[in-house]
């Protein structure tokens, strides 16, 4: 992102600190997706990057009708914005086995699944669905490396997808997630995926699993190299400086920027902006927001609501000057956010909900 093509006519009008939308460049990113994957049918993207009903239609306007999601709110949120399939793929434990019910009844001509890795998991669901005279898609959640949820590929693995089959649910196949996968160089990224892909490829043979959901963003293109795999990126419709950086050769734009203003200068070379930890994710070390204005500026004090930057330039910016920047990790900054400011021609025009940003929407 280069020049002013990130600064917008109307910013005056737009209070700070604020999520900005770029619509052009999420129709192109979600483009690039389509690209990549060959056909919509291929795409199943996970919906917690932005949370967003008016992301999930711009998608299904473009062919894409699967998605996945890590709450029961994201997935009410997708159900009602028209998706076909809703993956929750977070095994459902306790209340949200009863949550992920109603959202059934609630839309019935949608289909629903989830994941598992236990036989606890197995058992609870199968007894819940039985009980509700509803029939249940799932997944077997496998562990390819990333040791966070999930079997490991071999007799356990077997034994669960066999009781899944055995028990009333719809065996829908295998769900493994890379996580742990992104080493910056291609190369070494795509042999590490190869490699802990293989046993998973072995077991869904051996199973006769009829759809393997795989991968990440940083994997995207890895996995789309093997035409019998869904692919599940999620970073991709808004991206961030933090893949932007290590994953270039994915061709993917920052589409979600920060707008912050200056709201003190303490000190010749300091600013302070109104972009605290309630504004940015404050998860990863500094930067964690990259200035567009301010590349090199450095980061020496951040709290809730302030961030404190020291630069040579400082004197040239004027209290209430508007900055803009680049995340390192948009997906917890979005949830941060109770609304995007769309930004179209370089204007903003209106304003879209982060939809499910809370856990509860009414199911």
């Amino acid at each position: 992102m280069n020049g002013d093509s990130y600064r917008i006519i109307n910013e005056e009008d737009i209070p700070s600190p604020a999520l900005l939308f770029y619509r052009e460049r999420i129709d192109a990113n979600i483009r690039r997706m389509l690209e990549i994957a060959g056909d919509p049918k291929r795409l199943r993207p996970h919906v917690k990057t932005h949370k967003s009903a008016e992301l999930v239609l711009a998608q299904i306007a473009l062919g894409i009708t699967k998605f996945k999601c890590a709450t029961i709110a994201e997935a009410e949120m997708t159900a009602a914005a028209g998706a076909s399939e809703v993956m929750l793929a977070f095994q459902p434990i306790g209340p949200a086995v009863p949550r992920l019910l109603a959202l059934m009844r609630l839309f019935p001509g949608i289909r629903f699944s989830t994941i598992v890795d236990c036989e606890e998991a197995v058992m609870s669901l199968a007894k819940a669905t039985r009980s509700a005279g509803l029939s249940l898609e799932v997944f077997l959640d496998i562990d390819c490396g990333m040791h966070r949820t999930g079997v490991a590929p071999g007799p356990e693995a077997v034994r669960l997808y066999r009781m899944i089959e055995q028990t009333g649910l719809i065996a829908g196949g295998l769900h493994a997630y890379d996580g742990h996968l992104h080493e910056a160089d291609q190369q070494s990224r795509s042999q590490q995926c190869e490699e802990a892909f293989a046993p998973v490829a072995q077991l869904r043979a051996e199973l006769n699993a009829p759809t393997l959901i795989a991968g990440g963003s940083p994997t995207f293109a890895i996995h789309a190299a093997h035409p019998e795999r869904e692919l599940s990126p999620g970073t991709t419709v808004l991206w961030d400086f933090g893949y932007g950086d290590k994953f270039p050769e994915l061709g993917f734009e920052p589409a979600a920027l920060l707008l912050t203003r200056v709201i003190s200068k303490p000190e010749p070379n300091r600013l302070c902006l109104d972009l605290g930890h309630k504004a940015v994710a404050a998860e990863n070390p500094h930067p964690r927001v990259r200035l567009l204005e301010l590349p090199e500026a450095m980061p020496v004090m951040h709290s809730e609501e302030h961030l404190v930057i020291e630069t040579p330039k400082a004197p040239h910016f004027a209290m209430g000057q508007c900055l803009y920047g680049i995340p390192r990790h948009v997906c917890p900054t979005v949830a941060l956010h109770s609304e995007a400011w769309i930004v179209e021609q370089s204007q903003q025009t209106e304003r879209w909900p982060i939809t499910a940003r809370g856990r509860r929407i009414t199911v």
